[in-house]
Formats: structure tokens, sequence, C-alpha cells
């Protein structure tokens, strides 16, 4: 909680709106870099693939091999705009929850979201109970039971936000929900078969391949939606910038505008973690890793880079996991060594350039 006072203070109008050149070149550098690594994804894999072979089939000409074309189009293309998608809609959630608690520290998970979701994994691949037995698709249960995990949690700290109505308070009883829900989950690892917490491991290590073709407009449209909320937002994120007072003096309704961002990050962040598997850190480095390239707070600026960051840091983190050993690399395992150093850099000079910027 060391960083709960990060902008406490007013911050000048200025700083939230510099009126400063607002160069393209950040932005045109962030989208030609995503996009490279979107490329990217499409060539590097464990079967090697002939460069005119993958734009071959990506138009779907007849001329191309089946087995060639299925790996590009059934595989690598829904595995790159997973990480696409997932990595703009958690750098967005991140951001949204460092502005609203004005903490450096604060991300997706902050609120307990993710843990909720994992608890709703772990209760269907640990407990077996009825539904196990259930007509539905083995994936399909557990994305349902994510979403209902995360959905759950969200109502629950929205009830505490009409009850409590402070942020540093709300951000106290995420971390508790998302204490309480990793007991529960404990206690149901402990109880289970080996095969079934060998499952819940391997979901808990995060991944971008699980999400095919035909599931892949479910991961869209929530992420979609939600990114739309965000830049709908971000005239309140400037204003909450300010603090609360102040904010409600320049005629921002604080409370239904936290609200709204709470349920925006919920969507988002629920639905990535129902389908890739809770994953570090991208939602937490992104924004800082934007505000460092931008220097400014100014959320019409800020917001678009962010996204483009962690898209383009999804992409990264999945090439690096793919190139250096395939499937034996989970995808948290390379976020957190990416992340880490870029927390620290924010704990030990973050604070320094921000006033700065």
């Amino acid at each position: 909680m060391g960083g709960a006072n990060y902008q406490s203070s007013p911050v000048p109008l200025a700083y939230v709106c510099p009126m400063r050149s607002r160069s393209a070149w950040p932005f045109a550098l962030l989208a030609v870099l995503v996009l490279l690594l979107f490329a990217l994804q499409l060539f590097v894999g464990s079967i090697p693939i002939p460069a005119s072979t993958i734009v071959r089939s990506l138009f779907q000409l007849s001329t191309v091999d089946p087995g060639d074309s299925s790996i590009v189009l059934g595989i690598r293309l829904p595995q790159a705009i997973t990480a696409l998608l997932a990595g703009s809609g958690l750098a967005a959630c991140g951001l949204l929850m460092q502005t609203l608690f004005r903490n450096p520290l604060a991300g997706p998970s902050v609120l307990g979201i993710s843990s909720g979701a994992s608890l709703g994994v772990a209760v269907v691949l640990l407990a077996q109970p009825l539904w196990a037995v259930l007509p539905l698709p083995s994936d399909a249960v557990l994305v349902l039971a994510a979403l209902a995990g995360a959905m759950g949690v969200l109502v629950l700290i929205i009830l505490a936000d009409r009850r409590v109505g402070d942020g540093i308070t709300l951000l106290i009883v995420g971390l508790l929900v998302g204490y309480l829900c990793s007991a529960v989950i404990d206690i149901l690892q402990a109880r289970t078969s080996a095969t079934a917490l060998k499952g819940y491991v391997l979901w808990g290590m995060g991944s971008f391949g699980g999400v095919a073709n035909e599931r892949l407009l479910w991961l869209a449209m929530p992420v979609l939606i939600g990114l739309v909320l965000a830049i709908l937002s971000i005239k309140p994120l400037n204003a909450l910038l300010l603090g609360d007072d102040l904010a409600t003096s320049l005629g921002t309704p604080v409370r239904s505008a936290r609200r709204r961002l709470m349920w925006t990050t919920g969507i988002m962040a629920g639905t990535i973690t129902a389908f890739c598997g809770p994953i570090a850190f991208i939602g937490l480095v992104t924004p800082h890793v934007a505000r460092a390239l931008l220097r400014t707070s100014d959320h019409a600026r800020l917001l678009p880079a962010t996204i483009l960051c962690g898209a383009a840091m999804a992409l990264g983190c999945d090439l690096l996991a793919r190139a250096f050993g395939g499937t034996s690399v989970p995808l948290n395992a390379v976020t957190s060594l990416l992340g880490a150093p870029v927390v620290a850099w924010v704990l030990f000079s973050g604070k320094r350039w921000a006033r700065s910027a």
C-alpha cells in the first residue's frame, strides 16, 4: 500500500491536459511495432513454414498445402489475435485502475477480479461436482465458471462501493477478496487428485493459444466493448487525476464514473482471464511504459498509447515463450521476467519522473 498516495495532492490542470506539441511519432512507432510482432506471430512456430505459404494461406489460395494452411489459420492466427486483444484489454484495465485509485501499483487484479475468475476455474477443475456430467464442452464450462467468479467478485465490490464510497478502502476490500479466493483455492488444491491439480496449474500458467476460431468472437466482443467504454471515459479519467473533490466541482459525477470504470475493468479482465488464464504484469507495467514514452498524464494520448504498448508486450512475450522452448516455457514466466524490473523501476524512480512529466 506504499503507493497509495501517488498523485494524492491536487494536480494542476495543465499537467492533466498539457499544452505541448502533440507529436504523432510515438503512436506511429508503437503501431509499426505491433504490426511487426503480429506478423512474426504467423512466422514463428515449432513447425517451419515458408513465408510464401503463410501469405497464400492468409488469402486462402487453393495451391496451399491443407496442413500448413490449418496451422496458420487454425493455430497461429487465432493465437496472434488473442494476444493482441488480451494485451490491449489488460493494459487498458491497468491504466483505469491506476487512475481510479491514484496508485502506480494498481492493476487488473487489484479488485480481486482475477482471483474470482481463478476461483471459478478451480471449482470446476478441482471440486468436480455435478456439472462435470453436463452435456457442455469442458472449455465452455471453464469459461463460464471464470466469468461467473469474476462477475461475482465485481458485484461484491460494487456493493462495497455503495457503502463505503472511498477509493482506498475499496482497494483494501479488493485485496481482502483476493486473499479469500486464494484461501479457498488452496483448500481445493489440498483435497483434489493429482490429475485435476495438474490441469489447474497449467491453466494458471497463462496461454494465448487456447482460443480457437469459433470462440474468438466471444473474447473479442467484451474486450472491444470495454475498450470503447474506456475511450469514452477519457474526460472523467482526466478529472479523477485532480482528486474527488475537485473533480466533483468540475461537474464530474465521481461515484457513477468510478462504478462505470470498475464495470469496464471487470468485464475485460474477467473475460481475458477466463479465456487466457491469469496473465501477470501486463496490465501493471504497460501504463508506466506509455507514461515514460509520452511524458504526459492526458488520457486522450495516454490511453491509446497504453493499449498499443499492451498489445506489443503481449505479442512479444508470447513470441519469446514460443521461440525459447515452445509450450515448455509458461507465458507468465516470460511476462514476470520482463515485468518485474519495470515494477522495481516504478518503485525507485516512478514518482520522480511522473512529477516531471
